[in-house]
């Protein structure tokens, strides 16, 4: 079974970091949005895979303390770990090495969008323990 991993980025504004697939019919969710993230390499720990697959994706560097757990669930696909971090990106100064193009979501853009794998329910949990002031850096 597959064992990946996916993070919420959040701005300062609040919004979303969400980026649009590729356009490839054998990727799943072809050119649709969804969270960033990917699948663990053998022997990588979750926390160490979100991590570096933004780092190859984006060139972004997230430090260890700085990502924290949302939750882990298992899902048609395979195990999921969700993650979230704070971030103030300048989408014009990431590089990216995989996917169409990134962009920020309001909450009221991620409700009214269709996205990839099990993002939508993901980040209606995030907003609602963010809500509850459940989630603490």
């Amino acid at each position: 079974m597959d064992e990946g991993t996916n993070i919420v980025m959040i701005n300062p504004a609040g919004q979303v970091l969400l980026y649009l697939r590729d356009d490839k019919p054998d990727i799943r969710f072809p050119n649709t949005w969804c969270l960033p993230g990917g699948y663990l390499e053998e022997g990588e720990r979750p926390h160490e895979c979100i991590r570096r697959e933004i780092e190859e994706e984006m060139g972004v560097v997230l430090a260890p303390d700085a990502v924290h757990s949302l939750c882990s669930e298992r899902r048609p696909y395979g195990v999921e770990h969700t993650f979230w971090a704070e971030a103030d990106l300048d989408l014009n100064q990431v590089v990216l090495t995989e996917g169409q193009r990134l962009r920020w979501f309001t909450r009221e853009e991620v409700e009214a969008h269709e996205l990839g794998y099990e993002d939508n329910a993901v980040l209606a949990e995030f907003f609602a323990r963010r809500d509850r002031g459940d989630l603490t850096t």
